[in-house]
């Protein structure tokens, strides 16, 4: 990549990036196919899906090329994955919606590792 890089961190539901915001009204002004990007982090996040996951993109503004590198999914996602509810609780400190095991604790870090 040459000197003119730009880089963008996005938080998306894996295999469910669109062109619109965030993505879209950030890479569009540089000149990329937004689309090209967006079918590139769903074909990456796919896995993911339901989970909100950090992806980076890295834009070589001149040449008009970039690169998607995929993050593990947040704690808190892996979290309502492993207790099999559909989101967190409404009121986060004062509402609990159920109970870790040792062994979902375990199996969370071992994936943020």
């Amino acid at each position: 990549m040459s000197q003119n890089v730009k880089t963008f961190t996005f938080l998306v539901e894996g295999g469910k990036a669109t062109a619109g915001p965030p993505i879209g009204p950030a890479l569009g002004p540089l000149g990329l196919n937004v689309m090209q990007v967006v079918n590139k982090i769903n074909q990456l996040t796919k896995d993911f899906a339901g989970m909100r996951v950090p992806v980076k993109v890295t834009v070589d503004v001149e040449k008009k090329t970039f690169e998607v590198e995929v993050g593990t999914p947040t704690t808190a996602a892996l979290i309502v994955k492993e207790l099999q509810v559909s989101k967190g609780a409404h009121q986060p400190g004062h509402e609990t919606i159920g109970n870790l095991t040792m062994e979902q604790v375990i199996k969370i870090a071992q994936v943020k590792m």
